[in-house]
């Protein structure tokens, strides 16, 4: 069925708009009250990664004597970074579940109210029958 009026203004824009909008509505749903299921996951696999290559870096210099400084330099920092990266992020994790459970917990509340109930007509009408 073609327009009667005007032009369309949905366009690839707004397409990737409402992608976008309902990725942050997932991850909302998801985990606005358990935010260390987020950042502990993504913690604690930095964290692994960075030990895992510690323990490589390690090897390599006990193991077969390479300079790592100098062979590894850069790898070596990378896993400096992951470590206090991933330590960094599980402790937002912690801190950002005390607030939450700060927050609900005293008042029983839920993480969401409710302003108005809107209905329709012939909701009422169904209601009141």
């Amino acid at each position: 069925m073609n327009r009667e009026r005007g032009v369309s203004h949905y366009g690839i824009s707004r397409t990737f708009r409402v992608f976008f909008d309902l990725i942050t509505i997932r991850f909302l749903l998801r985990y606005l009250s358990r935010p260390l299921h987020f950042f502990g996951t993504l913690g604690v696999v930095s964290m692994f990664s960075g030990s895992a290559l510690v323990v490589w870096l390690a090897a390599e210099k006990f193991l077969r004597h390479v300079p790592v400084m100098g062979a590894h330099g850069p790898l070596m920092m990378a896993a400096m970074g992951f470590l206090l990266g991933g330590l960094n992020l599980l402790a937002i994790g912690l801190l950002g579940e005390m607030q939450v459970r700060h927050y609900h917990e005293p008042r029983h509340r839920a993480p969401y109210s409710v302003d108005r109930v809107l209905r329709s007509q012939n909701e009422e009408h169904s209601v009141s029958e």
